[in-house]
This record gives structure tokens, sequence and C-alpha cells, in this order.
């Protein structure tokens, strides 16, 4: 007998091999949880927590690009004005006072004093009684590369009345006034933007601006004009015309005891800001008009005050009034939004594709959730590259098909059935459709979502209602 046809005399030769209770059960318990619909979750879970590194990657790609944007307006802004700030005018008469100084000398280790006395110039300020402003702003817009800035020019008309200035409460001797040197001062935040030669009519006398120099003291920088030998009158009234060229926005503070303020513009995306809004206003797609009326009353200044009273300078209290001209629609603040809810568009993804798996018994690969998580992901980098060229509509618009209809093609294949796949991208839809619901009703966003969410897992408990999930183990591993 040959040595390969030896029959093992423990085990018969055509007797199937037999496998131990414990390989068994190890084998019937690694198979329950392969096939475990909790261990599926979990690893959709982590499938979408894996997902938020190139989410981060977009996010911060969003926030490189909106820096970018605001360096080519800074740079815009630099070349061709800035946010406009309008203090003014101010009447600013110098003074000289006598002030008492106390010289301390040391003298073998005996300290020795002596007093002298020395004569300081002082600024005192005085605001007008009456001011009305009346300005209209032609807003533009300018490039930077693919970047849009909004730019104006303004038209202003100021007019007003001036009292002449009184020194009684400062206790001041006549003499010691120098009038020969009292200046107007109209402050400016970029007064390189002023492009029309400024002048001032002066009860009925017209006088030129000159750049602000050390004269401005204090208060910053601005225009002036020499008021010499002017101030003789009880009262003067005054009127000026000025073209400047801003960006962002425009504000004027209160100087007048009563303050009228007239704003015109073709913008029709204004933001009134500071602390007084209009008291009447009118805005339609043409632009926008708006008015104030301002008393002394509500300011935190007088109506003068002498400049090294920090407390009381117009750079210290500027309380101002205006507007800013938004864009109606920041594509990266919207981008940054967007990016919010993704984690959210990915579990409810997810969980759809799950749905599919437990009630029409389709087999879904790990990596073809991560495909579709993919594309899911992408749509907010094509959302930001087409906002930039496109505008925001637009690129969401061709974003969100874009997506929609990669993965319900994906799908037809995947779940085997174009009737599935369409749910899918209906479902899909109905997500992108909901998020530009959120993003532009930033107001209701808190209470749309919340509902939202509420229905979303409310339909997820009545398809899942009648599951026995307890017959998704293994039958294998139940057999002894």
């Amino acid at each position: 007998m040959n040595e390969q046809e030896k029959v093992n005399p423990i085990q018969p030769a055509n007797e199937p091999k037999l496998e131990s209770p414990v390989m068994r059960s190890t084998n019937g318990i690694m198979a329950a949880i392969s096939n475990n619909q909790l261990t599926k979750i979990i690893m959709i879970g982590f499938l979408a927590m894996l997902l938020q590194i190139p989410i981060s990657m977009i996010s911060s790609t969003v926030r490189e690009r909106q820096v970018r944007s605001h360096q080519a307006m800074e740079e815009v802004a630099s070349k061709w004005g800035r946010e406009q700030q309008l203090i003014g005018p101010i009447i600013t008469v110098p003074y000289e006072i006598e002030v008492t100084q106390k010289e301390v000398t040391q003298y073998n280790d005996t300290t020795l004093g002596k007093s002298k006395t020395v004569t300081v110039v002082e600024y005192a300020n005085f605001l007008p009684e009456e001011l009305k402003i009346d300005a209209k702003t032609e807003n533009l817009l300018r490039h930077r590369g693919i970047f849009e800035i909004p730019v104006y020019r303004m038209n202003l008309t100021m007019n007003g009345q001036f009292t002449k200035p009184d020194f009684s409460e400062f206790k001041v001797q006549p003499t010691k006034i120098l009038w020969d040197q009292a200046r107007l001062i109209l402050l400016i935040t970029d007064p390189r933007a002023i492009t029309n030669q400024a002048a001032i009519t002066w009860n009925n006398e017209k006088l030129a601006f000159e750049p602000g120099g050390k004269e401005t003291n204090s208060m910053g920088r601005g225009i002036q004009i020499s008021l010499k030998e002017k101030l003789t009158a009880d009262s003067s009234t005054f009127s000026c015309k000025l073209t400047i060229q801003g960006s962002t926005g425009v504000f004027f503070a209160p100087l007048g005891r009563t303050t009228e303020a007239a704003l015109e513009s073709n913008w029709s995306d204004p933001s009134f800001q500071g602390n007084w809004l209009p008291t009447e206003q009118s805005t339609d797609q043409n632009g926008f008009r708006a008015t104030w009326q301002i008393s002394s009353l509500g300011r935190n200044f007088s109506q003068s005050w002498v400049d090294t009273d920090t407390s009381k300078s117009p750079v210290a209290c500027m309380d101002t009034f205006g507007v800013k001209f938004i864009q109606p629609v920041d594509t990266y603040s919207m981008a940054q939004r967007s990016i919010k809810y993704q984690l959210l568009f990915l579990a409810l993804t997810f969980i759809t594709l799950w749905l599919f798996e437990v009630l029409a018994k389709v087999r879904l690969h790990a990596l073809q959730y991560l495909l579709i998580g993919a594309g899911m992901c992408l749509f907010y980098l094509l959302e930001l590259s087409l906002a930039e060229q496109l505008g925001f509509f637009l690129a969401y618009l061709l974003a969100a098909s874009s997506v929609i209809l990669l993965v319900s093609c994906y799908c037809i294949a995947i779940l085997k059935s174009p009737k599935r796949s369409a749910i899918v991208g209906a479902f899909i839809s109905l997500l992108y459709g909901y998020l530009y619901t959120l993003l532009i009703n930033q107001d209701y966003a808190l209470l749309a979502g919340s509902i939202g969410l509420f229905l979303l897992l409310g339909t997820v408990m009545y398809l899942t209602r009648k599951i026995d999930w307890n017959s998704f183990s293994n039958k294998q591993a139940l057999r002894e």
C-alpha cells in the first residue's frame, strides 16, 4: 500500500473536518459584528469626521481669499480715499496764560527750589450755533484683479452760523487772546481725497482753505482757514462746498447746537450707523435718501472747550452719525456660513444612503460613502471659486446643480435603481435649497434650522418605525 493511500485511523478519510466550539463562536461573533447596523452607523460617523480634513482646508482657503479681498480694498482705498469722517467746522482761538513752575535742584544733599512764571499758549475751541449738511454721493465699483471695491464721490455743502467766541467761562484776560491767530478748522479723515479747490464763504467773503498744519493741534488731520480780523461781528454765517472721494462709508459729527443733515445716494444697500439713526429715510433700487435732526443735548461734549482737556476733546468723544455702503451679498461671509452646515449635510446624506441599505437591502461599501462625501465637500470649493467670478447666487446654483448631478449619477450604479438615485438627488436638492434659505434669511436661520431638523428626525423615525433591528444579526451567529 502506498503512503498516500494510508488512512488516518482516528479520522475517516471522507468525514468533513469539524470546527471546535470556540472557533464556531468566534466566527459567529465576527460575522455578527460585520453585519451589525450599529457598526455601520459608527463607520458612517467615522467617515463624516474623516471628511472634516478637506473641509478645514476649504475653510482655510475661504479665509485666505477674504484676506486678499481686504488687501485689495485697502490698496484701492489708500489711493482713492478711505472711509471719510468729517468733523467741523470748529473755530480755534489761541490765548496766553501765565503758569508758575517750580524748579528743583540738588546741592550738597540739600534740595533747593525756586519758582518762575512762564507763558503758555492754549487753544479754545468753539462750535457753531447752527449746522446744516447736504451731501450727495455717486457710488462706483472699482476693480483690483477679480475683487470689486465700492467707492464714492461726494458733493458736500455745509452752511451755518457762529456767534462770537466767548472766553468768559475760561476766565481769560482779553489782552491775552490772540485773535490774529484764530482759525476755522474742518477735520477730515483723508484730506488727500478732496478733489476741488475748497473755499468757504464767510460773511459774504470768499476765503480759500489751506492744508492743516500744527495749528490743528490735538484734533487731527484736516484743512483750515485763517480768521484774522474776521471775528469782530457778534454773529457770522458760513457756507462751503467740497468734492471729496472715499470708500466704505461716510460719517459726520453733529457739532451745531442744532444740526440738520441730508444724505442722498444711488447705493441701494445702506447700513445706517453711529449714535443717531435717520429721522426719515427712504430706500429703493435706485438708492436712498436720509435726513437727521440732532440737538446738542444728546452729545457728550459742550459747545466750547480747551483742547488740553482731553475728556472733552472731539478725539475722545467723537459722536458721529452716517452710513456704510455695504455690499448686499458678501461672497466670503456667505461661503463661511455655508461651511458651518457641512457636517449636518454629510450626516443627513449618509443617513439617507444607510436607510436604503436597511429598507431596500442594498449593500454599500465604506469607500462609496467616502466618494459621495468627497463630492459634497467639493461643493464649497466650487461655490467659492465660481462666486468670485459670477456672483454668489449664480455660483451657488451652478455648484449645487453640479454636485446633485454627480451624486445622482453615481447612485444609479451603487443603488442599482434610477428611482432610488432620483430620491437621493431630490433629497440633496432639498438640502441645498434649504441651505440657501438659511443663508439669505440670517435673522430666521435658528428658527428654520431647528424646525428643519425636527422634521428630518421625524421622517427618519417614521421610515424606520417597523424595522426589527434585532433581525439584522447574522443568523450564523445564532447557530450551534
